[in-house]
């Protein structure tokens, strides 16, 4: 019975569910993706290439002559399906580059603004100092008024 306690117990975890939810969604954009490579992006690569799918194409190690990979296949000969691999290839780069352009959007609205200038140096002793000082604390000496520093005339 503890078990099962605890199980409920990391199961209701948020970290959990994240990731369910993002094993779900995953799923279905590669699904997405498959049938990009597949329908969209393949066929004007194929169609460069003299053929329209990719998957069709094989190198024959029986050496018997076949009409496809299918009738090859179908005799049991020995095949090397590189069309597979060319599908899976051009489906991990589409995959990564969207990735990258999501990481690149998300990195660019997450950057923070540089932090406002608090400080400016003496031009005296070039210690650092407050940016609304009138005295230097470190050589006495009295700062220039600078327009872009308005004082309180409160203080």
């Amino acid at each position: 019975m503890k078990t099962l306690t605890e199980f409920k117990k990391f199961l209701s975890r948020g970290n959990v569910m994240d990731l369910a939810i993002a094993v779900i969604i995953g799923a279905a954009f590669g699904q997405i993706v498959n049938s990009l490579v597949k329908d969209i992006v393949t066929p004007p690569i194929g169609l460069l290439l003299g053929k329209v799918d990719f998957s069709s194409l094989y190198i024959n190690l029986s050496g018997h002559p076949y009409s496809s990979l299918s009738a090859a296949q179908k005799a049991g000969a020995p095949t090397i399906n590189y069309g597979n691999f060319l599908n899976s290839v051009v489906n991990f780069l589409i995959i990564s580059l969207v990735i990258f352009f999501a990481v690149k959007l998300v990195n660019k609205a997450s950057r923070k603004k540089p932090a406002e200038q608090t400080t400016k140096n003496c031009p005296y002793c070039l210690s650092s100092i407050p940016l609304k000082a009138t005295k230097c604390p470190h050589c006495t000496g009295d700062l220039p008024l600078e327009e872009s520093v308005q004082l309180n005339p409160q203080q």
